[in-house]
């Protein structure tokens, strides 16, 4: 719950030292070691002793500082979606229709996010969350000349590539392909979510000689992943994983994607800013940490070296924990369960809970989605990488349905003001 604010004050009020203190929690000489540091502005009583404060100035300060000592506040972790608008003491807060997370639970549209996406493809999934009416059997289809344009850009970069970089190069040379980008119509709009996310996966570089570019998106993208021969019960994790992952409130991509859609950027360059945000290891890289983490593992025989070393050198343990959830990932639940169907996964969902169980010596932080994704690629031969690429690719979705959102919105809203903390004006000017 965030903290209450106090009512704004009057800009020409005038503060004592001693009301200045009580406001902002501190003795009244700190008071003075802010106006040396610059932070605050005094002027001398005239005729008196005392000083006086701007009470806007004040009141500023105290909530910057209440703002900072709360980033440590709640349940720790380093998940892929760690990061929520309006979730952790900040002042920005996004009405939004999307996305409830509440008592341990996420709703996309104020259904259960979870029953949706164990029942439902991604693609039917992405439909509800566009529009909020279920279409079965809803199918994206790739224009061929989008297509052509991804996949020689993506071609021309270099091997070591993160996908972060391949997605945001396919979405880039997609939107010079498509003239009408511009139109930031709902129609216009969905008819560009619906072939963008096939181009985007249509551009990736498959990993054996085979490859689909027609079907399901869970099919489609297993190729570009895997060069196994998929069984229904691995196809169907996937294709949940992608479901899971379409949306979850205000991470930090989804907040870059609707300040650029604030903006009235087109939905390629919005969601170019949400690829721009993922590479992070907070966010979209996590999985990545968590499958190399479980690959070591696996290879020891033993959860409790591999977390020694990550303690030691005072890393997290990737794939646990998440500040939006206190006790387990609802994503982390429904995605083992299906990975419990597939034989193969075996190994890796016992080191998972392995690394579980020997780091609740430690704290009690349980399993996130990035501990499940890992378990997913591990054991059906993707490369680290993979799970970044499936959190882009699900979350391209619900990064339209944010833009779509903010389209419909007053222009340039998402536009804070900052607090200046530098020394205060006049100043002179350097030698």
């Amino acid at each position: 719950m965030r903290d209450q604010e106090p009512a704004p004050m009057d800009a020409e009020r005038r503060l004592s030292t001693r009301e200045a203190a009580e406001l902002l929690g501190v003795k009244p000489e700190t008071v003075y070691a802010y106006v040396s540091r610059g932070q605050l502005s005094s002027r001398r009583v005239s005729g008196g002793r005392g000083s006086t404060f701007d009470a806007g100035e004040v009141e500023a300060l105290a909530r910057r500082n209440r703002r900072d000592s709360s980033g440590g506040s709640g349940p720790s972790g380093s998940g892929s979606d760690s990061s929520g608008g309006g979730h952790s003491g900040g002042e920005l807060s996004v009405r939004t229709r999307l996305t409830l997370i509440e008592s341990d639970r996420y709703f996309f549209r104020g259904v259960d996010a979870v029953e949706l996406a164990t029942r439902h493809t991604y693609e039917e999934v992405a439909e509800w969350l566009w529009t909020g009416r279920m279409l079965p059997g809803s199918t994206f289809t790739a224009p061929a000349a989008f297509v052509s344009v991804a996949r020689r850009a993506v071609e021309a970069l270099p091997e070591h590539a993160a996908p972060a970089d391949l997605l945001r190069v396919a979405t880039v040379a997609a939107a010079t392909a498509d003239p009408l980008r511009f139109d930031l119509s709902e129609d216009a709009v969905l008819g560009t979510a619906r072939t963008l996310i096939p181009t985007l996966v249509a551009a990736l570089p498959p990993r054996g000689h085979a490859h689909r570019d027609e079907g399901p998106m869970a099919h489609r993208l297993w190729t570009r992943l895997s060069m196994r021969d998929p069984d229904e019960a691995s196809l169907r994790a996937l294709d949940a994983a992608l479901a899971l992952l379409v949306d979850h409130d205000l991470a930090a991509s989804t907040l870059a994607v609707r300040v650029a859609a604030s903006a009235r950027a087109h939905p390629y360059a919005a969601v170019s800013a949400g690829l721009g945000v993922i590479e992070g290891p907070l966010h979209g890289a996590a999985s990545g940490l968590a499958h190399r983490l479980l690959q070591d593992v696996l290879e020891q025989g033993d959860a409790a070296p591999v977390i020694a070393d990550e303690l030691r050198a005072g890393r997290r343990v990737p794939g646990l924990g998440h500040r939006l959830y206190r006790g387990e990932d609802p994503r982390a639940r429904a995605l083992f369960a299906l990975l419990e169907r597939i034989p193969r996964a075996e190994p890796a969902l016992l080191a998972a809970r392995d690394i579980v169980e020997t780091t609740a010596r430690h704290a009690p932080l349980h399993a996130n989605v990035d501990l499940a994704l890992a378990v997913l690629t591990v054991s059906c031969g993707m490369p680290p990488t993979a799970g970044e690429t499936i959190f882009a690719v699900a979350r391209t979705a619900g990064w339209i349905a944010h833009a779509l959102e903010e389209y419909g919105e007053r222009p340039l809203r998402m536009r804070p003001s900052g607090l200046y903390a530098g020394p205060r004006p006049p100043q002179p000017l350097p030698e």
